[in-house]
């Protein structure tokens, strides 16, 4: 194999480790290769392409009259003016 193979399918290793008190403890490891992980990038892409997508579907189905507009929500109640009168 060629030296860009042989890194591109090198498996890369991460670990970790917790404890939180006395009695809680937690350990994990994840192997992955570097054609994994552009992978792994390339779907949580197209997950977030499809959301977008069903969002502006689901819109368009329940129909833009039901929405209410930006602009038409009423206006909180204005402040009263500070008071100036000195004594």
């Amino acid at each position: 194999m060629s030296r860009i193979t042989d890194t591109l399918t090198a498996p890369q290793v991460a670990r970790a480790r917790m404890r939180a008190g006395g009695g809680f403890e937690a350990e994990a490891s994840v192997t992955v290769t570097p054609v994994g992980l552009l992978a792994v990038g390339g779907m949580v892409g197209a997950m977030l392409l499809s959301t977008a997508a069903i969002v502006r579907a689901a819109y368009k189905r329940r129909g833009r009259s039901e929405l209410p507009h930006p602009s038409s929500a009423p206006l909180p109640p204005a402040l009263p003016a500070p008071r100036t009168d000195e004594a």
